[in-house]
């Protein structure tokens, strides 16, 4: 059955979403893996907590073989960039505004750069970049926003921007915007080795008892075209590519994996955890062979 998706809804939900974080927490989790792409197991009994604290930790994006960025919420609700080292188990602010809050860290394709959305003072949204030898941050595209969602090809960001309806495009150069499709979902994702940005197509949905499954999209910006990628886990918003050909997604607890060109997930493997439930964000490392993901606070 296909369902008009109310972008209006999404528009509130990620304006708002300092007030969101009040009422639940996030945590970032980490399990062991082997195998690779649609082999891949998860190391029963290797899963732990990163981080444990009452406040918001989540969106997590692996930056180098071994150090992590994420959006961290201090006591007062405002988010920062911090930087995770697995060499050395340390905890590093890249950020620490006292005036607008970071969110939706990654690495630029230069490497030289952590990307953020950032809502500033004045409730814009926009996307800044702030240099990894600790410079001070610019803004990149100063009349693009409010920005939601986005990732890097060549340099340049495809992003979500919010409106009616929501639309991805990718900024070519100054005052040239190309428009990728309208309707999409907050997962924007370069697939790894093409030329092609993936993201859920949210203009209709099929229900499935476990939740509505989105189409899996992408553009190819060789090809100048939109594809079809079949669908997405019911009950989920969030996937990654683990190699060119493999999907992961997570739903509650658990974690699925599906062949780009095939239609069945299977079941990867699932986390146990008395405090903590409904995996979301999800970041992989081949180097360190290991995921990182957010898991809601069980009240």
């Amino acid at each position: 059955m296909q369902k008009n998706r109310i972008t209006l809804s999404l528009l509130a939900y990620f304006i708002s979403h300092s007030l969101l974080l009040a009422q639940t927490t996030y945590d970032l989790w980490t399990v062991e893996v082997q195998g690779k792409g649609s082999r891949m197991q998860l190391v029963k009994g290797s899963e732990k907590a990163l981080t444990n604290r009452a406040e918001y930790d989540n969106q997590p994006s692996f930056i180098n073989e071994s150090q992590l960025v994420f959006s961290a919420a201090d006591t007062n609700g405002n988010h920062d960039i911090i930087v995770y080292n697995f060499k050395n188990g340390k905890f590093t602010n890249l950020s620490k505004t006292s005036d607008r809050s970071e969110f939706s860290p990654t690495i630029t394709d230069c490497g030289q750069y952590i990307s953020a959305v950032v809502m500033e003072p004045d409730g814009k949204q926009r996307l800044w970049l702030y240099p990894t030898n600790f410079g001070e941050p610019e803004l990149l595209y100063d009349d693009i926003e409010p920005v939601g969602y986005y990732d890097w090809y060549e340099n340049k960001a495809a992003m979500f921007v919010l409106g009616q309806p929501n639309t991805l495009v990718y900024a070519k150069g100054r005052n040239d915007l190309l428009t990728l499709d309208q309707h999409v979902g907050r997962s924007i994702q370069k697939r790894p080795k093409t030329d092609q940005i993936t993201y859920f197509d949210q203009d209709t949905a099929l229900e499935f008892p476990d939740g509505d499954a989105f189409e899996l999209k992408s553009y190819d910006f060789v090809q100048n075209e939109n594809y079809t990628l079949g669908l997405g886990l019911p009950g989920s918003q969030d996937f990654i590519w683990l190699d060119k050909k493999t999907l992961l997604m997570a739903r509650g607890n658990s974690f699925y994996l599906r062949k780009y060109n095939e239609k069945t997930w299977e079941l990867m493997g699932s986390i146990s955890s008395e405090t903590h439930q409904n995996i979301s964000r999800i970041t992989y490392s081949k180097d360190q062979q290991v995921l990182v993901f957010a898991m809601e606070r069980k009240n």
